[in-house]
């Protein structure tokens, strides 16, 4: 009986670890060892130690894309937490139509990412989409949104005198329009997360702190912020995570073989699909995967280690 009752929790949860090792565990193993080898459309011919990781730290194309990645990432995510925020607390304040809000607000979420990223193509183009449309109207000049390699603060700037190169330069127009396509698209999931977060905080805290006359603000500040950071702190790590995850978007706005103009919206995992099933050079691109694991891991560990002091669970 009791070799039963210890060994049925192990029969209960086995399924579930067969799978995680098959489709998780196995596949994060292989990739390391391929990023050691010398491995591509022929097959395996022979490990090469560190050579891919070398190669990679010396690669001009690997640091572009990391580049336009960490943009993509400080665009995004702020804008990602910021106005699912806002937007929770307005619909959670008994806005009029609420309901309705709720459902096109999250309409994005369950829309194909292709579908998205043909439709906004179309809203960018430079002759025919409907934004161009609006800046003329209003007696503006029409952009080159995806087609602009330009730095988004080298364009603000340029009328002022000022030109800032590289990193400095900020994205490019082209990435600028990748980024809120991302934005538009994680708003939905992000708000319904922050309205559940809202839910979960007891009505009698505001009610005290009416009473002792504290206005909106005073409320936000010292009840729903504090109490909603758990739910913050969630969406932070998952949207970091996705935001260096970020693929479909650039593949299917970007003209054939993508990544452009000029390289500047190449994110660092279309640069690994690039070396993986264009050129064939599976190596190479499992040593860039393995460096995007390391960081993610790493960053996911400082904001538990320095963010979850933040935290109220209560």
């Amino acid at each position: 009986m009791k070799a039963r009752r210890r060994l049925s929790p192990v029969l209960y949860v086995l399924p579930a670890l067969v799978i995680i090792l098959l489709f998780r565990t196995i596949p994060i193993l292989a990739g390391f060892l391929a990023s050691l080898a010398d491995y591509d459309i022929g097959g395996f011919h022979g490990f090469v130690g560190t050579d891919h990781y070398r190669r990679m730290f010396t690669d001009p194309r690997f640091w572009l894309s990391l580049g336009n990645t960490v943009h993509y990432v400080l665009g995004v995510l702020p804008a990602g937490i910021i106005i699912p925020l806002g937007l929770a607390v307005l619909l959670r304040g008994g806005l009029r139509g609420g309901s309705f809000y709720r459902t096109l607000y999250f309409l994005p979420v369950v829309t194909s990412t292709v579908a998205v990223a043909v439709v906004w193509t179309w809203v960018f183009h430079p002759e025919a989409g409907p934004l161009n449309q609006i800046i003329t109207m209003f007696g503006g000049e029409p952009l080159a949104w995806l087609r602009e390699p330009r730095g988004i603060f080298e364009l603000l700037l340029a009328p002022v005198g000022i030109t800032p190169t590289g990193f400095l330069a900020g994205p490019s127009l082209a990435l600028v329009a990748i980024m809120t396509v991302g934005v538009w698209k994680s708003i939905g999931y992000n708000t319904v997360l922050f309205l559940a977060g809202l839910e979960n905080i007891p009505k009698d805290c505001y009610e005290a702190a009416k009473l002792d006359g504290a206005g909106r603000w005073a409320s936000f500040r010292h009840i729903t912020w504090p109490l909603l950071s758990p739910t913050t702190f969630y969406v932070l790590i998952m949207s970091t995570i996705t935001s260096f995850q970020t693929f479909a978007l650039v593949y299917v706005m970007t003209p054939p073989p993508g990544g452009g103009p000029l390289g500047t919206t190449n994110v660092l995992v279309f640069y690994l699909y690039q070396k993986a099933f264009d050129r064939f050079d599976i190596g190479y691109a499992s040593a860039i995967s393995v460096f995007l694991f390391v960081l993610l891991l790493g960053l996911t560990m400082l904001q538990r280690r320095f963010g979850e002091r933040k935290v109220h669970y209560s």
